[in-house]
């Protein structure tokens, strides 16, 4: 039983990594005006990393031009891996 919530958390780390990479993605084609994003693959994309990417516009929204919501989100997933990582390295020792 202890050694699967490590296995899991690591699972969950790993769901997170791959999100990261789906957000830099979606921020970088951001810059990209002539996108139509009600286009595939580009709505998936947007359909899965807009939710997320609002929470942090609705608390931080847009300076003139510039979006710095994604910082904020980034940093939120690297924080929850940072705390998962302490929490999967603290549950294989049994602390």
């Amino acid at each position: 039983m202890s050694s699967t919530i490590p296995l899991l958390i690591k699972g969950v780390i790993q769901f997170i990594n791959i999100y990261i990479v789906l957000l830099v993605i979606r921020v970088l084609l951001s810059w990209f005006p002539s996108i139509n994003w009600y286009n595939q693959p580009w709505m998936t994309l947007s359909q899965l990393t807009d939710p997320y990417l609002n929470l942090f516009r609705s608390l931080l929204p847009p300076l003139g031009a510039i979006d710095f919501s994604p910082i904020l989100a980034f940093l939120a997933l690297q924080l929850a891996i940072t705390l998962l990582s302490y929490l999967s390295s603290s549950a294989a020792f049994g602390f």
